[in-house]
């Protein structure tokens, strides 16, 4: 399945200045790289000798990034802690211009911060510092006020579930009753066990594990993954999925029409840590900026493939997501 150079342009056009609000949990990625010389004698694990050290953000604020790298305006709705790694997390966040007018401090929650240690290209181990038990009602109240004040200028949200505890039942059925009444798109990247706060989203995106355990089907061949993208809307409510299914690329089901497959695009895999963002990103993007969804779909499938080449939390420019579009033309000519 193919989009054309003038089509993919004519929606980038379109995004500009189309708002998306994000709103989810956030992190602080936090990376040491080294080499591997030798085991420990104290246990038998590895030591790494320390080359460099970098942070990114991660989560939601990944979600946001993708956003702003393809041309849309993401609206960041958050909370970190008031701590130093919070800090960082803004300070990082604004370097890549991102607005953090609408992330709210809370003093007594840290800010989750996950620590990878990667040596020849693989991770050797992550340490994670966090909090999951859900947020209070007053921070609830603060993040639906967030995203009220913005809603009549918002084209499509996105609630990015990664189960730190922003996510509760109550804040997202009144977000997506907002949408409702403001016919604004909703796309919901899900956590485990969390299927029942989704009711009634317009997208939901989850990969093919999730899917797996929502529906209590073995996904072990095609037709299985059929079923349980059905089963999937059925449970859900939703008027379509978009199901990542590792290196096998993605399927696209809307409602009774038929399940479109697309193949993945990556040439490389190094590192699938925020593949997931990056398709969620850009398939809200490109519905907000008047896609159909599977022109978001193969947009997205194409953003995928480049990310999952690079090491950590990134994000696919329109200049990489056309050339991978390209490539994919000539092969099919070929």
């Amino acid at each position: 399945m193919f989009l054309s150079v003038k089509r993919f342009n004519e929606i980038l056009r379109n995004l500009k200045g189309r708002k998306i609000a994000v709103i989810g949990d956030v992190m602080l990625d936090r990376y040491y790289w080294g080499d591997v010389e030798r085991i420990s004698p104290e246990a038998p694990v590895p030591v790494v000798k320390l080359n460099r050290e970098e942070i990114r953000i991660g989560g939601a604020a990944n979600v946001a990034d993708n956003i702003a790298v393809i041309g849309g305006r993401p609206v960041l709705i958050s909370v970190i802690g008031g701590d130093p790694a919070g800090r960082e997390f803004l300070e990082y966040a604004e370097k890549l211009e991102l607005d953090v007018g609408n992330i709210i401090i809370d003093r007594n929650r840290p800010t989750t911060v996950k620590t990878r240690i990667i040596a020849r290209h693989q991770q050797v181990c992550r340490v994670d510092k966090e909090v999951v038990s859900d947020i209070d009602e007053t921070l609830t109240d603060s993040i639906i006020a967030k995203f009220a004040e913005t809603a009549s200028q918002t084209n499509a949200v996105i609630i990015s579930d990664y189960g730190k505890g922003l996510i509760t039942p109550r804040l997202v059925r009144k977000i997506i009753d907002l949408c409702r009444e403001k016919a604004i798109f909703v796309v919901v990247d899900p956590k485990e066990h969390h299927w029942e706060y989704y009711h009634g989203v317009d997208l939901i995106k989850p990969n093919h594990h999730e899917t797996a355990s929502a529906t209590n089907i073995k996904i072990d061949s095609e037709q299985a993954l059929e079923n349980a993208g059905r089963r999937l809307l059925e449970i859900t409510g939703a008027n379509a999925a978009l199901i990542t299914t590792g290196e096998r690329g993605m399927s696209l089901f809307e409602g009774e029409k038929p399940v479109k497959h697309l193949p993945t695009m990556a040439k490389d895999v190094f590192d699938v840590t925020g593949a997931g963002d990056t398709v969620t990103a850009v398939a809200a993007a490109f519905v907000a900026a008047g896609a159909t969804l599977k022109e978001a779909a193969i947009t997205a499938n194409h953003a995928a493939g480049i990310v999952v080449a690079e090491v950590g939390t990134a994000a696919a420019t329109p200049e990489k997501i056309e050339a991978s579009m390209a490539r994919e033309r000539n092969k099919s000519i070929k």
